[in-house]
């Protein structure tokens, strides 16, 4: 699977740097998770029913990391946490349209369903992620 380079060095691991890694290994799950959608997304068939739903799950699956990514370059906690937020509101969307496609749709349940699990865990990192930087910031 392609991978997303998104370090910028190395050394010896302080307890910064062991969080940055953190970060940057959840930033490069959510890039392989946006790679894996699109690849599913790719082998639908190409049937008009098809069409609105995938469009939908494609962009609301993407940015899940899009966020995540930009959230970097935040220019306050307050907008770090905001973009985390967003990606987390994302991520309930997916899981929407995933369950939809699985329920109303014929294919591959047992992808669909692996991909909602990977949603899910996502989401749950992510809602987690949200009340660490909350009681940090009270």
């Amino acid at each position: 699977m392609t991978k997303l380079d998104i370090t910028t060095g190395s050394g010896a691991l302080t307890n910064k740097n062991h969080s940055y890694n953190i970060k940057n290994d959840f930033r490069e799950r959510c890039y392989n998770y946006s790679i894996t959608v699109i690849r599913f997304i790719d082998k639908l068939p190409e049937k008009r029913i098809y069409w609105s739903i995938s469009d939908q799950l494609l962009r609301s699956a993407t940015s899940i990391g899009a966020n995540i990514v930009e959230a970097k370059s935040a220019s306050s906690k307050r907008d770090y946490i905001k973009y985390y937020e967003i990606a987390l509101k994302s991520a309930n969307e997916t899981k929407y349209w995933l369950g939809l496609l699985r329920d109303a749709l014929n294919v591959d349940k047992i992808e669909v369903n692996n991909l909602l699990k990977e949603t899910v865990e996502l989401a749950n990192i992510i809602a987690a992620s949200i009340l660490t930087m909350k009681n940090k910031t009270q």
